[in-house]
């Protein structure tokens, strides 16, 4: 996986994308429209989606690009004044100066250029999570034969994949809702500090918060350091101070717990995926690094009775405690949805809709 990161992570993040719109997709179905139109309608919204996001990043780029050069005097004062304090405290700055003489406000602008050329350089894994997404939308008008073949020889494996989609599904949305609030509180409250680009580090703190547990801080630093170069450091100190009620509350505290609910992970175990999946997959790891671990759990341990034991160390606490059931037999109806399949101990009227 490590090797074909360039396949696997975008070819993984186009599964998860195209599974969350599934809902929507099947809802359309059974309200009359033609499978394949409403395949093609969910995919295009999430289209859409991609293509603001990918908008808004850019944007934000440009803004830092345009904007930073104009705080390079403030910078160059900080740079002393921190070597000067360092130099009161009897402190060697000879060594930090050689190091830091050749990192210069410049070198911080060509970081965010090359950032930007890096984004344009990813362009061959944004044109295959385009493609993938496509064929597995046209693949999602057909699954009900797949899926009865799946059920008929690996029932337990097909309920654990049933699970894997709900979870990745309910996953996605809690993360996007979340990113959503917390973008919108930080542009409010920056703005009412005076930070400048209030909108730009809304966006980083939206983008950030799909990376679990360390998305706080990745969004915390670069408005902070803003603050500081405008507005001295009670300004930065507002920043922090807010960023560590608001952020820190509802990014570290409340989504986890949710989320927690949600996927049935602990939250060691959470930022545990994070730091592996980001070295086995690349930065998108640490965006994808839930729906891999729910993935691979959902395949090697859900199905395997002999193997639930390792739940104990990856699952929350209620979901722990919870005893382990053998998993009813899924059966798929014409619009794809997954039912309640008749087996020799099931009731003759027990059917449902998953």
């Amino acid at each position: 996986m490590h090797a074909a990161q360039s396949i696997v992570a975008p070819a993984f993040f186009a599964l998860t994308l195209v599974v969350a719109g599934r809902p929507v997709q099947r809802r359309l179905v059974r309200l009359g429209m033609h499978r394949m139109l409403a395949a093609l309608l969910v995919l295009l919204a999430l289209y859409l989606v991609l293509v603001v996001l990918a908008v808004a990043l850019g944007w934000s780029i440009a803004q830092l690009s345009t904007t930073l050069p104009q705080y390079a005097p403030e910078f160059e004062g900080l740079y002393q004044t921190v070597s000067d304090w360092l130099a009161t405290l009897g402190l060697q700055v000879a060594g930090i100066n050689q190091l830091l003489g050749a990192v210069d406000f410049n070198s911080v602008l060509g970081l965010l250029r090359r950032a930007a050329s890096g984004l344009s350089a990813a362009g061959a894994q944004v044109a295959l999570l385009v493609v993938v997404m496509f064929f597995l939308a046209l693949d999602s008008t057909d699954t009900a034969s797949r899926r009865r073949l799946l059920a008929r020889a690996r029932p337990q494996l097909s309920d654990a994949l049933s699970g894997f989609v709900v979870a990745v599904g309910r996953y996605w949305i809690v993360a996007t809702v979340f990113g959503l609030i917390v973008a919108a509180v930080d542009v409010v409250a920056l703005s009412v500090i005076g930070v400048p680009l209030a909108v730009t580090w809304g966006v980083l703190a939206f983008v950030t918060n799909y990376i679990p547990n360390i998305g706080f801080v990745l969004g915390l630093v670069p408005p902070a350091l803003v603050a500081l170069l405008d507005g001295g450091v009670s300004s930065m100190l507002w920043v922090v101070a807010l960023y560590s009620v608001i952020n820190f509350t509802i990014q570290s505290i409340i989504q986890p717990k949710i989320t927690g609910d949600v996927v049935g992970l602990s939250p060691t175990v959470t930022f545990v995926s994070l730091v592996f999946w980001a070295l086995v997959v690349g930065p998108l790891g640490a965006l994808l690094a839930v729906p891999l671990t729910l993935f691979f759990k959902a395949v090697l341990i859900d199905p395997d009775p002999g193997a639930r034991w390792v739940d104990a160390f990856l699952v929350t606490a209620g979901a722990a405690a919870e005893p382990a059931t053998t998993p009813e037999p899924v059966a798929v109806t014409d619009d794809g949805a997954a039912g309640a399949e008749r087996g020799p101990e099931s009731f003759p009227d027990r059917q449902g809709s998953g």
